[in-house]
């Protein structure tokens, strides 16, 4: 029903759209068509870079549903373990509870365990609590504190 791939420069208005589609995207976000040249930039970085992956959910009809970016982080700490970072989860309100969130989620770690992470983790801002119990249901586990610092 759904299918996942890596996001094109020409899904990035409605990626937008996806990440300001809530009530603290849409103070962080700037919805615009054509979009702002730092999404461009950034998406260039994002597309250059071979430990990135920015990835699209499709419905049948093949609108852009859905979004996530996947890190693949090396690392020295236990014995050189490569871990994949799952940010920036979004589904449209519209297919919320369809199942294409876990399905999405699941191919995200998916695509990690391809990569030879051992380990998979995420943030959610503490104040979803909805997405942090969707998390949750995945098998997810609130192991550690998470801190962030803006510049």
């Amino acid at each position: 029903m759904y299918q996942f791939r890596l996001a094109r420069q020409s899904d990035l208005v409605a990626i937008v759209r996806l990440l300001a589609d809530d009530d603290l995207g849409s103070a962080r976000e700037i919805t615009s068509d054509p979009v702002d040249a730092r999404y461009l930039s950034a998406f260039a970085a994002i597309e250059s870079d071979a430990n990135q992956l920015l990835a699209v959910a499709i419905d049948p009809s093949d609108r852009v549903v859905g979004c996530l970016q996947l890190s693949f982080i090396p690392g020295l700490s236990r014995t050189g373990m490569w871990r994949g970072q799952i940010e920036s989860v979004r589904v449209a309100r519209d297919v919320r509870g369809s199942g294409l969130g876990s399905a999405f989620v699941e191919w995200a770690v998916g695509q990690c365990a391809a990569r030879g992470c051992s380990l998979v983790q995420l943030t959610s801002d503490k104040t979803r609590a909805d997405s942090i119990r969707f998390y949750e249901r995945l098998g997810f586990v609130a192991s550690h504190e998470g801190l962030k610092r803006s510049l």
